[in-house]
């Protein structure tokens, strides 16, 4: 057996069992292997920025890591900012590597890069294989560290000669390690804040696993029984919305609506969620947007067991579980005319079906308008986690595979940060997965727009043009049919609903332009 062999039967011993791959000279015995060894899934994408995209869009649905197989330094590099998206967002991934064989590197041959370096800057493990034996043991370590609750990113470096070279040894799975306990005093120090008597208000801030499962109910439950509020992070990895589920408040984006939001709290209690701050820092604005007075206390951190932090909060101020209340579905005529964001909220609202997933990049548009999804059929949202834009359309297509295709996808897509990964409409195509893009095409990078307000700036002829994507206009039905996928145009919400609802009897992607 070679070293190959050994990482594929690892992988699978290990439960990774999906591979998305985008392979070069180094990985090529790692591809032979897949091909002779049955059960891995290989997908492939046509850039490493989707690759990643993928893997992390599969691990939030699946709820276990997939692999991913990079080329090098340069194609870990490509592969980095929705990496970096997936470390915000706790996805647990297994990076493969291929890097120069052991004896190539010192002959510094084109594509040798400080492969550890550029995989250090987005992963909580790193680690270089020596020889063909250390394969299969490397392998089992970087599944358990990705596997590390909640997930994240681990990185094996693979030379070509450790791939190749005989000697390879299977490896057994290793037991995730625990999430670390909840510490009893950080759940007495909550008790205290909820029991506090104060001008301001008290605030549950809820993030990664906390709002999963018993999560809201739990926090809710809490806030009936102390007079506190409940309020979600603003980037979060994965929200259950719809009927039937807690019509969670997310912190504003925009520092003016997160400081109006925030202002009542003199006391925010962190559950897995990070104090809130502005995406960047603005002239005569303050980066930390809540009340300086107020007392931030950390029940749990992201890396703890959030819903255990909350169950044993409940215990100590006496509260019990609350079921979200019921709701009923929209029966007002949808929207017609020209389209704004509170009528796309309210069509997709109505039209996505019972345990469908909307994957959201579209903050200037698509963002918004929660209300309106709360009466919607249950489903799961999914958004950008880290700000590296251009994971919509990969988060999408990894997100359809990690429900094993049985899941309609419906992405609402910004066309600019749509243009730095469109190729995963290609995978979509190949692997007929059911994804319904929506492209919101503004024809301009609308939200810089807003962020040159905020910074202050006074944008000019030459500064326009710089965020202008009208001329020429990009032709969004043409680029996906070169894909393979069947696309439509629409400027009106009427034709949205029609495209909408056709798309959904589809069993492979559609992509429809929205003219906004």
């Amino acid at each position: 057996m070679n070293g190959a062999e050994s990482l594929v039967h690892t992988l699978l011993k290990s439960g990774i069992d999906t591979c998305f791959a985008n392979p070069g000279t180094s990985e090529m015995h790692f591809v032979a292997a897949l091909d002779r060894i049955p059960g891995m899934h290989c997908v492939l994408g046509l850039h490493e920025t989707v690759v990643t995209g993928m893997a992390d869009g599969y691990a939030r649905i699946a709820g276990k890591p997939a692999c991913t197989l990079l080329h090098c330094g340069p194609g870990l590099a490509n592969g980095i900012a929705n990496l970096h998206n997936a470390r915000r967002g706790r996805s647990g991934i297994v990076n493969i590597v291929g890097d120069q064989a052991t004896y190539h590197r010192p002959l510094d041959a084109p594509l040798t890069a400080d492969t550890e370096a550029l995989a250090r800057v987005v992963s909580a493990w790193v680690r270089t294989t020596q020889t063909p034996q250390e394969v299969g043991r490397d392998t089992a370590e970087a599944v358990r560290a990705a596997r590390t609750h909640p997930g994240q990113v681990a990185t094996l470096i693979l030379p070509a000669d450790a791939s190749w070279g005989d000697g390879g040894e299977v490896a057994e799975p290793l037991p995730a390690a625990a999430a670390p306990p909840v510490d009893p005093a950080a759940v007495d120090g909550a008790a205290r804040l909820l029991r506090g008597k104060g001008e301001g208000r008290t605030l549950l801030l809820l993030a990664a696993d906390a709002l999963l499962g018993d999560g809201p109910s739990l926090a809710y439950g809490i806030a009936a029984a102390t007079g506190a509020d409940v309020m979600a992070q603003f980037l979060t990895g994965n929200l259950q919305r719809g009927q039937g589920r807690w019509p969670l408040a997310r912190v504003p984006y925009t520092v003016e609506a997160a400081l109006e939001a925030l202002a009542p709290y003199d006391r925010i209690i962190q559950v897995g969620a990070t104090p809130p701050v502005s995406f960047f820092g603005y002239p005569g604005k303050p980066s930390q947007m809540f009340p300086p007075q107020a007392v931030l206390h950390v029940l749990s951190r992201p890396d703890q067991d959030g819903i255990a932090a909350l169950r044993a909060l409940a215990d100590e101020v006496g509260a019990t579980a609350l079921p979200p209340p019921q709701s009923n579905a929209d029966s007002a005529p949808l929207p017609t005319g020209a389209p704004h964001a509170e009528g796309l909220a309210r069509v997709l609202a109505a039209l996505v079906p019972e345990g469908g997933i909307i994957c959201e990049e579209s903050v200037s548009f698509g963002g918004g308008t929660g209300p309106a999804y709360d009466a919607a059929a249950p489903h799961t949202w999914i958004s950008l986690t880290g700000g590296a834009i251009g994971d919509g359309f990969p988060l999408a297509t990894g997100a359809a595979i990690g429900a094993g295709g049985q899941r309609r996808v419906i992405s609402l897509q910004a066309d600019g940060s749509g243009l730095y990964s469109l190729q995963a409409l290609w995978t979509q195509a190949r692997e007929r997965l059911p994804c319904t893009t929506i492209v919101l095409a503004n024809r301009r990078y609308q939200i810089l727009l807003g962020e040159y307000a905020g910074v202050g700036a006074n944008p000019g002829p030459t500064a326009m043009d710089m965020l202008d994507l009208g001329n020429p206009v990009i032709d969004w039905i043409a680029l996906a049919r070169g894909f393979g996928v069947e696309a439509a145009r629409t400027d009106t919400l009427e034709g949205l609903a029609d495209l909408l609802r056709a798309s959904l009897l589809r069993d492979g992607p559609f992509l429809i332009e929205l003219v906004i």
